[in-house]
């Protein structure tokens, strides 16, 4: 299949990509590289350089369009709203758009667990909000072939781990292993979340994309486990032997994110695995 993948040089659209490849699709990956690198390049795959709203001049076919590209860290928002808002829902009805003028068969739009909470409280979380009632009304009114899979806390190889504002926490505290320093930990460390191994992910969006279901609302891709902040640090220190530091709790730091519901699992057999413990002690 000729394929599509926006953000394709970045944490999730580097390990799709090496599995469209390995199944012999023929693959474009469209990136600005703001977050992508080029590091992540894999041979066969043809990569154009451009911010997302220039898609909309790209007049080609594809028979599946992923689009992962965004901003997707919460607290990076607060200092840059129209940057997020341009990435994450501006850009999102460009890709609608494009799709729609080229016949695009199918389109896999990279939703946020950050939906079931209040999406008013981050310019993240409402940017997110907006992308996919942006999917739901193309996918009413135009009758495209438009899903929605929700990502939770997504860590795996390529994740980024240099430290800045777009490292989630493994990475994060990746970073702060190599330089030694303490693991910073927001407020209590009581907060949960649902890591969802990259692979489980990667598997969950080909199910979803090379299926004929459809689902009315989106897919929820996580493990349906959660763990806390501390018990996290509680794996990293019996690996690394770390301390940390607990800093102030942040704007839109959700208590908790773990899967929703069951659909994903019960119609497509798709079996996400809880991998956090073997994939800290593999670093």
């Amino acid at each position: 299949m000729k394929i599509l993948v926006t953000g394709g040089a970045g944490f999730i659209g580097t390990n799709l990509i090496k599995e469209l490849i390995r199944e012999n699709h023929d693959v474009t990956s469209i990136d600005n590289y703001v977050i992508g690198s080029k590091s992540n390049h894999i041979a066969g795959v043809k990569y154009i350089e451009a911010d997302i709203d220039q898609l909309i001049y790209f007049n080609e076919w594809f028979d599946v369009c992923f689009h992962l590209c965004a901003l997707s860290r919460i607290q990076p928002s607060f200092e840059f709203p129209l940057e997020t808002f341009n990435s994450n829902a501006v850009g999102t009805q460009v890709v609608l758009e494009w799709a729609r003028k080229n016949n695009v068969s199918k389109v896999i739009y990279a939703g946020s667990s950050s939906r079931w909470h209040n999406h008013l409280i981050s310019p993240y979380a409402t940017s997110k909000y907006i992308g996919e009632e942006l999917c739901k009304m193309y996918r009413t009114v135009y009758g495209m072939d438009i899903e929605i899979c929700r990502f939770y806390n997504v860590y795996g190889p390529h994740e980024i781990n240099d430290g800045g504002n777009f490292s989630a926490i493994i990475g994060k505290w990746r970073y702060q292993i190599d330089n030694d320093e303490p693991l910073t930990i927001v407020g209590d460390g009581e907060q949960r979340r649902d890591f969802t191994h990259v692979s489980d992910i990667i598997d969950g969006l080909l199910k979803v994309a090379f299926n004929n279901f459809k689902h009315d609302d989106a897919w929820e891709l996580g493990s349906g486990k959660n763990y806390s902040i501390n018990e996290l640090f509680k794996m990293f220190k019996a690996k690394f032997n770390v301390s940390c530091k607990y800093i102030p709790d942040q704007h839109g730091n959700y208590r908790e994110t773990k899967r929703e519901n069951d659909d994903m699992l019960e119609l497509l057999n798709w079996h996400p695995k809880d991998r956090i413990r073997e994939y800290i002690d593999s670093l």
